[in-house]
């Protein structure tokens, strides 16, 4: 099973404060709203991707009140014909009649997160 990238998602109170903070830790803007015309950088979009070597987590104000275990993978859709196949339940489902961009999530057996997000 090809999962994709990696990253952790952090909900943040604060995308000024987080930036400044991870910044200073040697993390770098890679992605946001401010670099990609489809999400205006606005009150409704303050969101960053930030980069360290190997290491990418997301940055999201307002969008979610979790950490997010996220994975980019190539196809979605063959990942949870797979979980399905091992009876692994999922939260959100992908939907199989279509192509292209989607996602599904699931919680590990401690309640934590995942999501695999094709786009």
């Amino acid at each position: 099973m090809v999962l994709g990238n990696f990253s952790l998602s952090l909900p943040v109170k604060d995308i000024e404060k987080s930036l400044v903070f991870y910044q200073a830790l040697g993390f770098t803007i890679i992605d946001g709203g401010h670099k990609n015309k489809q999400y205006p950088d606005t009150a409704q979009s303050k969101w960053r991707i930030l980069e360290s070597q190997a290491v990418v987590i997301g940055l999201f104000q307002g969008e979610f009140d979790e950490l997010i275990l996220t994975f980019n993978p190539p196809d979605v859709r063959a990942i949870q014909k797979k979980l399905d196949a091992a009876g692994i339940p999922l939260q959100e489902r992908a939907d199989e009649a279509t192509q292209g961009s989607a996602y599904l999530t699931l919680r590990d057996p401690d309640g934590n997160l995942i999501m695999f997000d094709q786009f």
